[in-house]
């Protein structure tokens, strides 16, 4: 299903307003203009998002700070022209998905910037439900990568998937049977090396230290499987040794606190 970004929004707005908003249906009816800005160094995201919710109620915005901009305290990111009341009902809902894609992005390109370029840095399925598509978009703009949005996408055999079924081998040789590209999540060397002899597209390092991922590169070198396979390291990455990671030559590395422990950025709107 083709998923619908203004529609989402809506839904975003319904859910605050309710049945109405009744305090600001209690102010006169007038034009006025406002301006939202940043109270810290950031990464803007999500502006072009906030812009559709006030254009959902009549109201015109001006962009000032683009999607990946770069953003100091008290710079003023967009403009709002419209009704009073209808710009204060749009406020916390704009403001709420802005100051949290500026976040995961802001979060996301401080940790681009301790690892090398040819390695990426992937987001991952721990999301909030309803918010993922925004989440995402937001690690993009930060300087990263989706990953999957949804489980349609690619095969990814995780531990539960194994502990389920027979075994590693025998999930993978059925997966072959329907799929070209897949994912295997492993915990240790020999099933790294079982998985890349089995034609696994990528191969995810579950909680292995930067020593043991650099111990399993050298067996998959030796072995001449290294170039066959990509190779995600993920579990316990943080940005206080995202940078160690690094330095192990993995293709990926994918954190999930980027969308699962995201600090929004501080924005207010003043008129």
């Amino acid at each position: 299903m083709t998923f619908n970004p203004k529609k989402q929004l809506l839904q975003f707005l319904a859910e605050d307003i309710g049945k109405g908003d009744i305090t600001s249906n209690l102010l006169p009816k007038k034009k006025i203009s406002v301006k939202i800005i940043s109270r810290e160094n950031a990464i803007v995201a999500g502006a072009s998002y906030a812009k559709e919710i006030f254009k959902l109620k009549g109201c015109d915005s001006k962009i000032l700070k683009k999607d990946g901009s770069k953003i100091k305290p008290n710079q003023t990111i967009m403009i709002i022209t419209g009704n009073a009341g209808n710009i204060l009902t749009c406020e916390r809902t704009a403001l709420n998905l802005l100051t949290r894609m500026s976040g995961i992005a802001t979060q996301t390109n401080a940790l681009v910037k301790k690892i090398p370029k040819k390695t990426k840095l992937y987001a991952t399925r721990k999301t909030a439900p309803g918010l993922r598509y925004f989440d995402k978009e937001a690690v993009e703009i930060g300087g990263g990568k989706k990953h999957r949005l949804s489980l349609d996408e690619m095969v990814m055999i995780k531990d539960n998937h194994i502990a389920i079924g027979d075994s590693l081998l025998s999930l993978i040789k059925k997966t072959k049977e329907k799929y070209k590209k897949f994912e295997v999540e492993v915990e240790n060397t020999d099933d790294a090396v079982l998985a890349a002899k089995e034609g696994a597209t990528i191969i995810m390092l579950d909680n292995f230290t930067p020593a043991q991922i650099k111990k399993t590169i050298q067996t998959l070198k030796n072995q001449k499987l290294r170039n066959n396979v990509l190779l995600e390291a993920s579990g316990g990455i943080t940005s206080k040794n995202i940078s160690k990671y690094g330095q192990t030559e993995v293709d990926i590395i994918s954190v999930g606190s980027i969308t699962n422990s995201v600090k929004g950025i501080d924005m207010s709107l003043e008129i």
